[in-house]
């Protein structure tokens, strides 16, 4: 068989076991909370943010220095600029002004923070061990103003959490779709990583660029996934919290998690011009949500095809 087509096929194999298994991890794990008498906020603060990055998290363990980075920064780039971009386009997102006071600058900051740490051309362990410090205060944040505000907060993270009916299913069943979802997230990061980097030295494409691109997607499946129902839904809050979590938890904990087994390299095209990609899209996306607080659909169809050309760069570099 042809070498990229059995590539390709383990890269979209790839992408199904990590969006089934990010699923059964994140419905497993919050059934099992909600049953131990966890409420919903902390199950989505934590349970649903880990589900969410996990397939990032899982690739940046065994991929390489370009996979790594490239797989970060072009999820968050997707996260916003598609995500956001196709959930507007569905239905335009009007949010609470709490989310771009509070939530935006955050996301900002730790943008700022994390290229800050790059520009030196590497991030160390001590790096690591910053983002993942910054990760700690973050959370710590948002568990003091989900006392203050939990209904606010709720909305944020998902009324879907608060839906599950943990008797309706065993405790055994949890933890079956748990393990099964880990098992998932594992198989389906190896096999798409082997399959995006054997592409790209095939076609001599950097895997940088197959990183940015394929890689990012994938794993950016079950954002994609939560902001579109939440659009359907008309709960615009849940689309816009989903994209800023997990793009916090990207940068600061997968990051946090990755440079600390080891120093991770950051090349010249990623410093040069994604990481700056990647900061213009997140300050931009804070004037865009402050005009009324709200992402209009002609905005979300401009964001769209904005990342098409993105791409579009990205294979013609």
């Amino acid at each position: 068989m042809d070498p990229i087509l059995l590539a390709a096929g383990m890269v979209i194999a790839g992408l199904v076991l990590l969006y089934f298994g990010a699923e059964a991890l994140v419905g497993g794990a919050s059934s099992l909370a909600i049953r131990l008498g966890i409420t919903p906020l902390i199950v989505g603060l934590t349970v649903v943010s880990f589900g969410t990055s996990a397939p990032e998290l899982l690739v940046g363990l065994i991929g390489s220095d370009d996979v790594n980075l490239g797989n970060v920064v072009g999820s968050n780039i997707a996260n916003i600029m598609l995500i956001l971009g196709l959930a507007a386009t569905i239905s335009p997102l009007k949010i609470e002004s709490r989310v771009v006071t509070h939530e935006l600058p955050i996301m900002l900051a730790a943008t700022g923070l994390f290229i800050g740490l790059s520009l030196d051309g590497s991030l160390t362990r001590i790096d690591g061990i910053i983002l993942l410090t910054a990760m700690a205060g973050y959370i710590a944040y948002m568990f003091v103003g989900a006392r203050r505000d939990m209904k606010r907060m709720e909305a944020i993270v998902g009324d879907e959490l608060s839906e599950i009916d943990p008797n309706q299913r065993k405790a055994i069943v949890d933890v079956l779709l748990m393990v099964g979802g880990i098992v998932g997230l594992a198989l389906g990061a190896k096999w798409m990583v082997d399959g995006a980097t054997t592409i790209a030295m095939t076609m001599g494409i950097s895997e940088l660029v197959i990183a940015l691109s394929i890689v990012a997607i994938g794993t950016s499946l079950p954002e994609l996934a939560t902001s579109v129902v939440a659009a359907f839904r008309g709960e615009a809050d849940i689309s816009v919290g989903n994209v800023v979590g997990s793009n916090v938890f990207n940068l600061l904990f997968v990051m946090g998690v990755v440079a600390c087994f080891g120093t991770i390299v950051v090349g010249e095209d990623a410093l040069s011009i994604d990481l700056w990609v990647m900061a213009g899209i997140s300050v931009l996306l804070w004037p865009l949500l402050r005009t009324g607080h709200s992402l209009k659909r002609w905005e979300g169809i401009v964001m769209v095809v904005g990342y098409v050309a993105y791409l579009v760069s990205m294979f013609m570099r």
